[in-house]
């Protein structure tokens, strides 16, 4: 059985107990204890959520875990000089330590980011950078992996986190059975960017959502302004105008980018081929969506392929 330290501040987010709630499905799923967990905190006993309910936790003791993961809170943590010490020590003698969203301070003030990439939620990154500057901070990650050292961004991330641990750890079959039993999408790519192309578009009017649900849906169709007009059951006119006004963007340009991040995340978590993805995603080709690629991401398709593969390999 493996054993997950999970370290509680003070003000700690109630959320980030879904990626417990990961482990906890693993060992259902699997139909025998495959991980057991342990709430830690300085002094042990009650802990103050950031809700204001309390959890009790055993104080700290032995810091040699499997997994030691440190929770964030809703702002960013300065942990006292106890907590720094016993994450250090548990960083050398556990397989691997991870944060959850402004967790990743803790981890900063232990030194064990420096020189690493990370990532923690999207509000906080500039402090995290400006603190610690010798940390290579990626802003716009879901989640990192640099060799034993696991980074996510926020919220919902840790449920992301914590599956591509399950995946490590027990295989795939067994990450997408804990994610369907979540009912969450299985595991999003740490590459994904912490702003969804959904969110950013943020439709008022049932028209303009049904129009985009349609374009989600149908990506492999061309997608003409008439096409998505006609979902809406508006006019092209009425229709154009009416999204632009609602999503900041031109309909062709929201298509294009509902594409690339359809198509970034079958790069970088199937093994169909390039063109597939392509013909999947309505490109009308590899060459263009490698084209498109170069632009939004910097590289090429089979380079964060590649890049998505080493990191999971290497942890």
């Amino acid at each position: 059985m493996q054993r997950i330290g999970f370290v509680i501040l003070p003000d700690f987010q109630m959320l980030y107990f879904a990626a417990l709630s990961v482990f906890e499905f693993a060992n259902i799923s699997a139909g025998k204890q495959l991980y057991g967990i342990e709430l830690l905190s300085e002094y042990g006993g009650m802990v103050r959520s950031s809700l204001g309910t309390m959890t009790e936790t055993l104080p700290f003791g032995d810091p040699a875990f499997d997994t030691l993961l440190v929770g964030g809170g809703t702002a960013s943590v300065t942990a006292s000089p106890a907590v720094v010490d016993f994450v250090q020590r548990g960083h050398r003698a556990s397989r691997r330590v991870a944060s959850i969203c402004t967790g990743a301070f803790v981890l900063a003030q232990a030194g064990i980011l420096d020189g690493k990439r990370a990532t923690t939620h999207w509000i906080a990154a500039r402090e995290l950078k400006e603190r610690f500057p010798l940390i290579r901070i990626e802003s716009d990650r879901i989640f990192i992996i640099d060799g034993s050292v696991w980074t996510s961004a926020g919220m919902t991330a840790c449920i992301d986190l914590a599956l591509a641990m399950v995946e490590k750890d027990y295989g795939a079959d067994l990450a997408r059975s804990v994610a369907q039993k979540l009912v969450v999408h299985h595991r999003r790519g740490g590459g994904q960017s912490q702003h969804s192309e959904s969110l950013k578009m943020d439709a008022k009017s049932d028209r303009i959502q049904t129009a985009l649900e349609y374009a989600r849906r149908n990506l492999k169709s061309q997608l003409s302004v008439q096409e998505l007009a006609d979902a809406a059951c508006l006019s092209v006119r009425q229709f154009s105008r009416a999204f632009r006004a609602e999503t900041g963007q031109s309909p062709a340009k929201a298509v294009a980018n509902l594409r690339l991040e359809a198509a970034r995340l079958l790069i970088e978590q199937s093994r169909h081929p390039v063109d597939v993805v392509a013909t999947e995603t309505g490109f009308a080709d590899s060459e263009r969506m490698r084209r498109a690629f170069v632009r939004a991401f910097g590289h090429p398709p089979q380079v964060i392929r590649n890049n998505a593969r080493a990191e999971f390999a290497a942890a």
